[in-house]
């Protein structure tokens, strides 16, 4: 209903109400995991058949690149690519821990934040119980109170060309490993015996969400003119649009 990037964004989460199946089918898509450890991801153990979110990104982008596919086909591969984009920099989906990408770090967090209707069971005397991936999926941001068009131009600063580094299939392995050594790196789990969290700990790591959207964006924009810049029928663009 709102055809713009933003309005998409969603739509490979939202599969998981308005079609289940689909949803089943590519939910392997949304994350990869290092199941030895570390941030060294070994795509044969860690990616099989290219069911993770570098391999379903680099296949969508295909998709997208290909004039000769159904226009429905690269419409839906243009959907996964802006969502699995976000979701490749968002640290919860590249880790390197057996908890799901921190789904089962419960938490309880004091919040005046309401949730979303779905969660608010689970919202108790401005306790919300939930988990430190959900922290990082929405709690995070929405703590800081703007509505969407305002933190859209709150964060409309580009970083520069060399945060943004190389764009394009072969670094998609690259940015997934970058987004999982901020796990370690920047201390973004609680000790095992913290689990009651408070606005301190977002307040900390919100800046830091904010700059991994800020860089989804650009480098998602420069692989979007990349992947449909100018180009022949059937091939590859080899550079940025306009």
């Amino acid at each position: 209903p709102t055809p713009t990037l933003a309005g998409v964004a969603s739509w490979a989460d939202e599969l998981r109400n308005t079609d289940p199946e689909r949803f089943k089918a590519t939910s392997r898509w949304h994350y990869i995991n290092a199941k030895g450890g570390g941030c060294g991801f070994d795509l044969a153990r860690d990616c099989p058949d290219g069911n993770c979110v570098t391999g379903a990104l680099a296949n969508q982008l295909a998709i997208l690149r290909d004039r000769s596919q159904p226009l429905a086909a690269r419409r839906d591969a243009l959907k996964f690519v802006v969502h699995l984009v976000g979701d490749e920099h968002q640290p919860m989906h590249a880790g390197n821990r057996p908890d799901s990408g921190g789904n089962r770090f419960q938490v309880s967090l004091r919040t005046t934040i309401v949730p979303e209707a779905y969660a608010r069971k689970s919202y108790v005397d401005g306790v919300m119980g939930t988990n430190l991936h959900s922290v990082w999926d929405y709690y995070l941001l929405a703590s800081r109170g703007l509505d969407l068009q305002a933190y859209a131009d709150a964060l409309d600063t580009p970083p520069s060309p060399a945060d943004i580094g190389p764009v394009g299939a072969g670094v998609l392995l690259a940015w997934a490993e970058d987004s999982c050594a901020l796990i370690d790196r920047a201390g973004l789990y609680p000790a095992d015996d913290q689990h009651v969290m408070d606005h301190a700990y977002l307040d900390r790591f919100r800046p830091l969400a904010e700059t991994r959207v800020q860089l989804a964006g650009a480098r998602l924009a420069a692989l979007l003119n990349q992947t449909l810049g100018d180009a022949p029928q059937g091939a590859a663009p080899t550079g940025h649009a306009p």
